[in-house]
């Protein structure tokens, strides 16, 4: 794929790729060029087989400052469309970003550096592991610019974050949100120092990737099913479906096998506990 000028893909070895979003000079607020290109190289990134995990973050000092609103007064081929057909497509657009993250048969891990404002805060939201560096804010930017604070899939997966006495305030308000009290609140899994950030997310990455492809596919997959299930029995009768599935790949065998042999080396039992 052609270098895109705001997006840069980096390799990371083990079958991690970092996809920074690089428009610094305008805290990586997103264009239409912007997510259009995002949303093609997200559908390239679905169909490489020897991706593991994803790890998104931004370029500078921040994640995504979210629209970039110096665009806000027309959308793409607004004349020609009209305009609500115009403004429908671009609303499209930016929330097919999250359906594309979600989709993807890799885990994502947001690396959260300085602010995740509104679209930055719903791409650090389609993730399924969030980090924050010291710098991190977050906020539900929406209401505070005249717009709904349900937008691209915030006001489905927010509360599912933080659930929805938290998830109303911040979407009602529109206040920020620090990374102490992201933690705190469970918006992030951990807040590190901003020179640790990386680290700690490429680490967590190394040890999603030690694992069975197949198997992280399958857990990503079913934990977000799941996550709509009607009751415990319909989310048990899928797990019990996936996990023979899995068995047919030969992991479980496998790993079984590698544990006997190590106990074997080490004078212990062959037999597991």
């Amino acid at each position: 794929m052609a270098p895109l000028p705001h997006l840069d893909l980096e390799p990371q070895g083990d079958g991690i790729a970092l996809l920074r979003l690089n428009r610094p000079e305008s805290l990586n607020a997103l264009t239409d060029t912007m997510v259009a290109d995002l949303g093609r190289l997200l559908d390239t990134l679905a169909a490489d087989p020897a991706l593991r995990v994803l790890i998104v973050t931004g370029a500078g000092r921040a994640f995504c400052a979210g629209f970039d609103l110096s665009l806000a007064g027309a959308a793409p081929h607004q004349d020609a469309l009209g305009e609500a057909a115009a403004w429908t497509a671009r609303q499209e657009a930016f929330a097919s970003l999250v359906t594309k993250l979600r989709a993807l048969r890799v885990p994502v891990i947001a690396a959260v550096n300085g602010p995740a404002n509104g679209a930055g805060l719903g791409l650090a939201l389609a993730a399924e592991v969030r980090y924050a560096g010291a710098s991190a804010k977050f906020n539900a930017a929406f209401v505070k610019v005249g717009m709904s604070g349900c937008d691209i899939g915030v006001s489905w997966l927010l509360p599912r974050c933080v659930g929805l006495s938290h998830s109303f305030e911040l979407m009602l308000t529109g206040r920020m949100v620090d990374a102490d009290e992201a933690e705190r609140i469970g918006l992030v899994s951990a807040t590190v120092p901003d020179e640790d950030l990386l680290p700690r997310t490429l680490a967590t990455a190394r040890e999603i990737a030690a694992n069975d492809a197949f198997a992280v596919w399958m857990t990503k997959r079913s934990a977000w099913a799941n996550v709509e299930a009607s009751g415990l029995h319909s989310a048990i009768e899928l797990e019990n479906r996936t996990q023979i599935l899995a068995r047919t790949t030969g992991a479980l065998e496998r790993a079984a096998q590698a544990l006997m042999a190590r106990r074997k080396q080490k004078g212990g039992s062959d037999t597991p506990q």
